[in-house]
């Protein structure tokens, strides 16, 4: 048992004495929170992830004291961010989190995914995946899962073929321009860029180098429904507060303002594909 899944099965022994303190039994507690029995069993042997509402539930429930309740937030901050790093979620390679993207995207009824560095990764070609997989694993020193992870990449990729999910691609030029696999693989991923923007069921904008921007895009991040994920070098971070999902989507929006769609798209990936068919000199 690693110290993480120790720290869980704490905190959920936390919740646990918690309950039993107030004379409460498992249903006594879920029938007061409009919950399931079973619920109060995973949450407190850790077979079930805590969100901050249900802790909030609990020490309501149990008149936990303040500073109690402001200790176990904490804690589940803390725990929530730490289940979060690549460090874990990478631990035995990447397929797992192929997995955990492919459940949240389906069934979606809105996708809407912004790059500044690569290609995203709904929209990848296998071949390109492999050298960002391969990338990964060199910098977070992660077991090269490279193979299995393509495939589920891959299949991932049925969500942009369905009618009822719409699904809003923007990628910066400069993403197209980094050339982090051979030319030969840049120029297959832009010309299947090109082919999904003749798509109905997938939009494709191209934000330009020289484009003027009311907002400056710090990273990028991928709305799906009513959470955003937004990736950093050590961590994810997924995003459900509603005024913070209103932002991300705002911001969205700026930089889709101010990008290319349609012809003009195609016309700009068109001349960055040259470029890469280009002979070496030339």
């Amino acid at each position: 048992m690693t110290d993480f899944d120790t720290r869980r099965l704490a905190f959920g022994d936390a919740l646990r004495k918690l309950r039993l303190a107030a004379g409460l039994s498992g249903k006594q507690l879920a029938h007061r929170a409009g919950w399931t029995p079973s619920k109060v069993s995973r949450v407190e042997t850790a077979k079930q992830s805590v969100s901050d509402a249900d802790v909030v539930t609990y020490c309501r429930l149990t008149d936990a004291a303040e500073g109690l309740a402001a200790e176990l937030r904490q804690e589940l901050r803390e725990i929530r961010i730490e289940a979060a790093s690549w460090k874990r979620q990478l631990r035995t390679g990447n397929r797992a989190r192929q997995e955990y993207g492919q459940q949240l995207e389906h069934g979606a009824a809105r996708i809407r995914l912004f790059e500044i560095a690569l290609v995203p990764g709904l929209v990848q070609t296998a071949e390109y995946a492999r050298h960002v997989f391969e990338a990964v694993a060199d910098l977070h020193q992660s077991p090269r899962d490279v193979t299995e992870s393509i495939e589920l990449r891959m299949a991932r990729q049925t969500v942009l073929f369905r009618p009822q999910t719409q699904v809003e691609v923007l990628c910066s030029e400069a993403a197209l321009r980094h050339p982090i696999a051979p030319p030969q693989v840049m120029a297959a991923q832009l010309d299947r860029l090109l082919a999904l923007a003749g798509m109905s069921t997938t939009r494709l904008a191209i934000l330009p180098l020289d484009a003027q921007l009311t907002v400056v895009p710090l990273h990028g991040f991928v709305i799906i429904d009513d959470l955003a994920l937004v990736e950093t070098v050590n961590t994810e971070m997924t995003v459900t507060d509603p005024d913070d999902l209103a932002r991300f989507h705002r911001l969205f929006d700026a930089l889709l303002a101010a990008a290319v769609e349609g012809a003009a798209a195609s016309a700009l990936l068109r001349k960055l594909l040259a470029n890469y068919a280009a002979p070496e000199g030339s």
